[in-house]
């Protein structure tokens, strides 16, 4: 029996849903950079992503593009984080390409690359609402200007990041924004911007929807394709496969118990002070698996089995139509809050598939 807890992950799968993306956007002159960071950088995944037309991969952690620059991938690597400037002489040893927002930074980068004897290309990340990270758009123009002087810099061209803090939704208003500020750098200093990087997987509502798209050419995709669902509420992708990762969890308790804790309600282990309600003696099952591996609100379980809250180490479900004896599995579909936390896990196995599975 393959070991439990586990994540199986089928390639096949996010395969169709990378190569549906690709296809739709296409028709709309939009390409995808390929988001790895929910995989850990997986080289299966990455490849199979390129496999199905996407054009470029990005992640977030320095460690995942440098596992996938070793594997020899056939695409241009950019890291989709600001770079620590700790961390600068790594960045333009093994990422093609970084989205930045600090001068500074890429004053740093500027000289690590004609150290290393290399071109480093930037993409400068402008803030048009969500208040994550983000050059202001009125300092954009100088910041570009500043870039353009340093030694050993390609200035790739210019995106934004919406829907990851504060929720703000891409619409037709910002993503004009994004062009016109396109339109003018290449006015301002002759030159063409190569990259108009729109967003993320919160952005296939408006990109999709027959709006002109204007200058945005790129959307940095990974969610929607691991998971088969726009991010703005979590709706399944109309023939995407939302199932292509999955969680399995093993029992290692079964009883009746009652709901009713009994004695003294103080904190739990998370600082959360529990209400329930009493609803009489109800089955019980816990799994081996936690809070340090999972996030329990971003779990589905199987129908008629609830997820009723978790320890660090503990999975506990209630069910009233089936029986989950000790050694019994459950699978589970995962939001984006799981998958990350399992992904990260340690102690929580990686399985690769192929099959279709339809």
């Amino acid at each position: 029996m393959t070991a439990a807890p586990r994540l199986e992950i089928n390639l096949a799968k996010i395969g169709h849903n990378a190569r549906t993306l690709v296809e739709r956007l296409g028709k709309r002159g939009i390409s995808v950079t390929g988001v790895t960071k929910a995989a850990l950088g997986s080289v299966e995944i990455a490849a199979t992503l390129l496999e199905a037309g996407v054009k470029r991969l990005g992640d977030s952690r320095l460690e995942n593009i440098e596992a996938m620059q070793l594997a020899q991938l056939p695409a241009a690597l950019t890291l989709i984080r600001s770079p620590m400037l700790s961390q600068v002489k790594r960045v333009v040893k093994h990422a093609d390409v970084s989205c930045n927002t600090e001068i500074e930074v890429i004053k740093k980068l500027s000289l690590a690359a004609q150290r290393a004897g290399c071109i480093h290309g930037v993409i400068l990340m402008v803030e048009l609402g969500d208040l994550r990270e983000g050059i202001m758009p009125d300092d954009l123009m100088d910041c570009v200007r500043e870039t353009l002087t340093l030694p050993n810099i390609q200035f790739k061209g210019i995106g934004t990041n919406l829907a990851c803090r504060s929720g703000v939704a891409p619409d037709g208003k910002n993503m004009a924004l994004l062009s016109e500020l396109a339109d003018l750098i290449e006015t301002t200093f002759d030159l063409k911007v190569e990259i108009v990087s729109g967003g993320n997987s919160a952005n296939l509502e408006w990109a999709l929807s027959g709006a002109g798209i204007g200058r945005i050419n790129d959307l940095r995709l990974g969610e929607a394709i691991l998971l088969g669902c726009e991010t703005l509420h979590r709706q399944p992708l109309d023939g995407l496969h939302t199932d292509a990762i999955r969680l399995i969890a093993e029992v290692i308790e079964a009883k009746i118990k009652p709901t009713l804790p009994s004695g003294q309600i103080a904190q739990n282990a998370f600082g959360e002070t529990a209400v329930v309600a009493d609803r009489g003696q109800v089955t019980q099952a816990i799994l081996a698996i936690g809070r340090q591996d999972i996030d329990p609100d971003g779990l589905q379980a199987p129908p008629g089995i609830d997820v009723m809250g978790a320890s660090s180490d503990h999975l506990i479900l209630e069910s009233d139509r089936f029986e989950l004896a000790v050694g019994a599995e459950v699978v589970f579909q995962l939001n984006y809050s799981a998958l990350v936390r399992a992904m990260t896990s340690p102690f929580v196995s990686k399985v690769i598939a192929t099959a279709s599975g339809r």
